[in-house]
Order: structure tokens, then C-alpha cells, then sequence
């Protein structure tokens, strides 16, 4: 089964139900994106595009956007969608390696987007989807022989993008999993501020709800003002990472509102940061209902675990491995022993590899099918797994382990901040020291030295960071994922 195929099911069998709330507010069936999607085929197929050629999508969510996705589907082209948002080196740099037969700019929706069309002379087009750009950017040089979906560039630090190829299976195979985790109906509405660029958004958001019939309410960029108003005109499936949800009950909270219990919402989850017990219960006392947590990747088409916590559970893991999917524990790896070692998986969610780099998929995917997340983990007495970081961002101070998370989870128990980032840093005698980054909604509302007290009961003396930078904003990807290789640059001048 191909991808597209969701979306035909539903035009034909539901063609005047919502399939999507486009980022204006605009109302399409799934009649409508499915002629959409069949409209944009056709352009791509004129334009040279074969079986296997990379279809380049410089964009923010909107409606065009998810119908290009299908479009390409269609004629077994590959989807690579990256946000608009990027820099024009970071964008030039994927251009360079994914080598697209034709590149697609959401001009309409997003301003960003359109200045990238104009540098590469992009022509504008329009059809069923709307107005767009378009440009050709080489020649055809298809693949047709991986049967390849989407390709999806992962947040790097330095050096070659690596895009994630990832098969028609794999996102089949994914997006039937999401709704039946959800228990989603094709009565939900679904919040869609995740970028369609990153797999959480793509899988998990957009492929999940076309394959049960459920309405997307787009955005392009999110604001903690439009999710509220979201959530007050039907929204009932919440999809979001921390720095989403922090923001919005900093937002409710200034407007005097402390809880929306009571709502249409019925599902609420985060993803791409571990929680603490205080954040989750102060989340849960906010929506009025349980919180839940899951670990995936873009590597392994968005889910690998899932929690189907009760209301007021106080399990911070990301729960089991979910239906289908295998999970275990390398203790060998760095950081590891005593139950604890890098999360390792397989299954149908694994990708197909890195595009035209066999060395750094050979590095990640083991003979035996295994994918070596680089997460380091434990699974307790109930086959929950819980995450302590990222193995590359293991501190080790004075001989002891320190796991980030855990010291993050205790600043973020103050109430006037909203999250932390935490790194270690190479000093001049081989060691290495604790740096913790603060988010506060506002600046005066503490110092770092009450804020240094008050994890100092919290910390063992060798978890305690030697600095701690009170910051109204941090580093972020588009997702909200916190961009930790970018902190020491960013705060560089406030460094010692």
C-alpha cells in the first residue's frame, strides 16, 4: 500500500468530509485534496519529474503542502519537505545533497518560502492547490528502485545533512499505528503546528489522520494565542512538544486563566524532551486530563514507545515499546552498565537508511536489524522505558555520570521557569562542567542565585552546574526541539 492511498479511500468514500482547516482558516474536503493531489501530480509529471526523482518542499503547513506529499506518492517520486525557515546556506546545503529534480515554495503562506523561489528563479504556478513556486533544479537522476516516501533531513550540528529515507511501509506502517495508540476517530480534530517538515508532524499529525478520516487543523507558524483558540473551537487531539505546551499555559496564565478542563480535548501528548512529575502534574491539572509521553525518532517513522498513562499517573517514562516494535538495552555503550545503555530497536518503523551514505547508516543499523538510537536508557520491572539523554550528551564530572534530563527536570520545578537546557563543557583540566541554560517568562522574575538554591537540594554536589544563564528565549528547531549544539554560541558572550 502507498501512501497516497489514505487519501483516495477517503475521497471516495467520504469526499465532502473536512480533511483539513488550511492555515488560514480555509475549510478542504478530502474531494477537494485528493483532486488536489492528483492536479499537482500532473504538474510534476509535465515538469520531467520520474519514479524515484527527489521533489524538493520549501514550506510551512498549509493545505498545498500536505497534497504535493500525495502528489508525489502518485508517481513514486520522493517528498522532501524542509522548513521554510532554514537559512539559505542550511538550505543550499540540502539542495546540494538530495540533488531534486524540482524544488516547490509555499510563496503564498510563507514569506520565508518565497524569497528561497525568488534566489533559485522560481516561476509561479497555480492549479487546485492554490498558487505556488516552482523550480527546476537539476537533472533527473531517479532512484526508482527504493520504493521511498518522504526523505527528511535531521537536525545536524556541522558537516553533510544525512536525509532519512523512509518507505511507503514505513509510514503505512506508522500511521496506522498513531491512530490506534490515540484511539483516534474520524470525528477528531487534530492541532497541526508541528512542522510537516519533521516526522512527528508528518507521521504522527498528517498520515495518522487521513488514514482514519480526521480533520487537521493547520498552522504555519504556532502561537501559544491561536493553539487557545484552537482548543476552544473543537481541537480534541493535541499533539505537541514541552516548549508548546509551557508556552501556553504562560500564555492562559496571563490572561488570568488557569485550567481548561472541561473542554472538547480529549488527547494530549508530548514528545522530543523526557518530563518531570511536577511539570506533568501541573500540565495535567491545566488540560484536565492525563498527559502523555512517547520517544521516537525520524530514523524510526516518528513512534517507538508510548504511555497510556491514567490521569494523576506519576510514571514519567515514555511507556512500552509499541505494537509491532522491538526495544532493548546495550549496556556496552559509553555511559552505560547497571541497567542502563543505549535504546536499541527494530521493526517495520525502521528507515530504509541515510540518502547515498551507506558508512553512516552501516554506523546505526547493525546486521540483526537493530537501530542504534545513540539514547541512553533503562527498561524497569514493568518494560517501561525511561530516557536519561542523549549518550553524546553524557556528562561525565569527577568520575560520576551526569544525565542532563535529570538535572533540567530540577530547574524546571521552579514555577517561574519555563525550560532549561543543560550541557557539559570540556575544562582546562580534562573534567568536564555542568552548564545550565534557563528559559524564564520574564527576566527579573528571579536571579541565578535563587535559582541556584533552590536545585541545590535537589542535586548532588557533582550534578550542580558551575553556571547558570537566565535567558528569555532559547535555541529551537522549528519543532520546538531545543538545539543544544547552538547554546555555547549563542550565549558565548555570557560565558565565563
Amino acid at each position: 500500500m502507498r501512501t497516497h492511498q489514505f487519501l483516495s479511500d477517503q475521497a471516495e468514500t467520504r469526499p465532502d468530509a473536512i480533511a483539513l482547516l488550511d492555515w488560514d482558516g480555509a475549510p478542504w474536503t478530502f474531494g477537494q485534496e485528493w483532486g488536489a493531489a492528483q492536479s499537482g501530480a500532473d504538474l510534476l509529471k509535465l515538469a520531467g519529474v520520474q519514479r524515484g526523482d527527489r521533489v524538493l518542499m520549501v514550506a510551512e503547513n498549509c493545505a498545498a503542502l500536505c497534497a504535493f506529499i500525495y502528489a508525489c506518492s502518485l508517481i513514486g517520486a520522493w517528498a522532501v519537505p524542509v522548513n521554510a525557515r532554514q537559512t539559505e546556506a542550511e538550505l543550499s546545503r540540502i539542495v546540494a545533497h538530495a540533488n531534486p529534480r524540482v524544488a516547490l515554495f509555499m510563496s503564498s503562506v510563507s514569506p520565508d518560502a518565497k524569497a528561497h523561489g525568488e534566489r533559485l528563479d522560481a516561476r509561479e504556478v497555480n492549479g487546485a492547490w492554490g498558487s505556488l513556486m516552482m523550480a527546476e533544479i537539476a537533472a533527473s537522476d531517479p532512484e526508482p528502485d527504493k520504493d521511498v516516501a518522504v526523505m527528511l533531513y535531521t537536525t545536524g550540528t556541522t558537516g553533510t545533512p544525512k536525509g532519512v529515507m523512509l518507505t511507503h511501509s514505513n509510514l503505512v506502517f506508522a500511521g496506522k499505528l498513531s491512530t490506534d495508540t490515540r484511539g483516534m476517530l474520524s470525528s477528531d480534530t487534530v492541532y497541526g503546528a508541528l512542522p510537516m517538515s519533521h516526522v512527528f508532524g508528518l507521521v504522527s499529525m498528517m498520515t495518522a489522520a487521513t488514514f482514519i478520516g480526521a480533520t487537521v487543523r493547520l498552522e504555519a507558524r504556532f502561537s501559544p494565542a491561536k493553539l487557545f483558540a484552537a482548543l476552544n473551537e473543537g481541537v480534541t487531539i493535541l499533539p505537541a512538544v514541552p516548549q508548546m505546551h509551557a508556552l501556553l499555559m504562560q500564555y492562559t496564565s496571563e490572561q488570568g486563566i488557569e485550567s481548561i478542563a472541561g473542554g472538547p480535548l480529549r488527547f494530549v501528548s508530548s514528545g522530543a524532551a523526557p518530563l518531570d512529575p511536577v511539570w506533568k502534574r501541573k500540565a495535567e491539572a491545566f488540560y484536565g486530563i492525563a498527559l502523555q509521553n512517547g520517544y521516537g525518532m525520524t530514523e524510526t517513522s516518528a513512534g517507538v514507545t508510548t504511555t497510556k498513562s491514567a490521569f494523576g499517573d506519576p510514571d514519567i517514562s515514555v511507556g512500552p515499546a509499541l505494537a509491532g516494535i522491538e526495544i532493548a538495552i546495550d549496556e556496552t555503550a559509553e555511559g552505560g552498565g547497571n541497567g542502563i545503555g543505549e535504546v536499541l530497536t527494530r521493526g517495520p518503523h525502521i528507515m530504509l537508511g541515510y540518502f547515498r551514505n551507506q558508512e553512516a547508516t552501516d554506523a546505526v543499523l547493525d546486521k540483526d536489524g537493530w537501530m542504534h538510537t545513540g539514547d541512553l536508557g533503562r527498561i524497569d520491572d514493568k518494560n517501561l522505558l525511561h530516557i536519561l539523554g542523549r549518550s553524546k550528551e553524557l556528562i561525565i564530572r569527577g568520575g560520576f555520570n551526569v544525565y542532563p534530563p535529570e538535572v533540567e527536570a530540577a530547574f524546571n520545578d521552579h514555577p517561574d521557569v519555563i525550560q532549561t537546557a543543560v550541557i557539559g563543557r570540556s575544562t582546562d583540566t580534562g573534567d568536564e562542567e555542568v552548564l545550565a541554560f534557563v528559559q524564564l517568562a520574564q527576566l527579573d522574575a528571579l536571579t541565578s542565585d535563587e535559582l541556584r538554591a533552590f536545585v541545590e537540594p535537589r542535586l548532588s554536589p557533582y550534578k550542580r552546574p558551575s553556571q547558570i544563564i537566565l535567558t528569555l528565549s532559547l535555541p529551537a528547531a522549528p519543532t520546538g526541539k531545543l538545539l543544544k549544539h547552538k547554546l555555547i554560541e549563542t550565549f558565548a558572550d555570557q560565558l565565563s
